[in-house]
């Protein structure tokens, strides 16, 4: 079965200096038929104003996850850990016990467009950490690039997966999705088919009881895949 969240029935929030759509219940939006899906909480979509961001704030007990689409974000955290994050780096924080941290633009001129991802550990009061993985541009190879859970680069505290693919138009890949297991499937940028339903830029589907995922994209595309207990 698969559930379409059509893009354009997403929370919205757009001040001056950021543009905000979310996936699922967040902050002032609310919505009590989108909670998250599994142990996947949030999935806002962020547009931040070239030199704008947000200071300083507390997290706690979450695996956050940061996939940036064009730009760049600085991140600063109370672990003293900080960097900037690029398209096809993936930053993930163990908020665990505690942390504050910043999220700034890191340009003055152009603005950054961001995925941040929440999920749920598996356990409470975890020490915080953070870590930054690259992926070389020459290792996206027509197929979904394991990003992040066991076995990846990225470790994180939840019996989950997430996969990226970039494809090109007229492009196919299947995914095989195990017995028992459940799927969100994210469009990043362009628009595919998805088991012959087709998903643009922003739209989200919900999975279950599907063993196998077909892609098609109609146009140059990114798609976040991620694999949940």
């Amino acid at each position: 079965m698969i559930t379409i969240r059509p893009r354009d029935e997403r929370g919205h929030n757009k001040i001056g200096w950021l543009d905000s759509h979310f996936s699922f219940s967040f902050d002032q939006y609310y919505d009590p038929n989108h909670m998250g899906f599994r142990q996947l909480r949030v999935i806002n979509e962020d547009v931040i104003a070239p030199g704008q961001g947000f200071g300083m704030h507390p997290h706690r007990d979450m695996e956050i996850l940061t996939w940036v689409l064009e730009g760049a974000l600085e991140h600063r955290d109370s672990t003293g850990s900080r960097g900037v994050i690029r398209p096809g780096e993936l930053q993930h924080m163990t908020a665990g016990s505690g942390v504050t941290h910043s999220e700034f633009n890191a340009s003055a001129s152009k603005p950054v467009h961001l995925l941040q991802i929440w999920i749920l550990p598996d356990r409470r009061n975890l020490k915080p950490a953070y870590e930054q993985f690259t992926f070389p541009e020459d290792s996206w190879n027509g197929n979904f690039q394991l990003l992040a859970g066991e076995g990846a680069p990225v470790a994180i505290h939840q019996s989950a997966k997430l996969f990226a693919a970039r494809m090109k138009p007229g492009e196919e890949i299947t995914q095989p999705l195990e017995s028992g297991r459940y799927a969100w499937v994210q469009v990043a940028r362009g628009k595919v088919r998805l088991n012959g339903t087709e998903l643009l830029a922003g739209d989200g589907a919900a999975i279950s009881d599907e063993t196998e995922l077909k892609f098609q994209a109609k146009e140059p595309s990114e798609v976040l895949l991620f694999d949940l207990a």
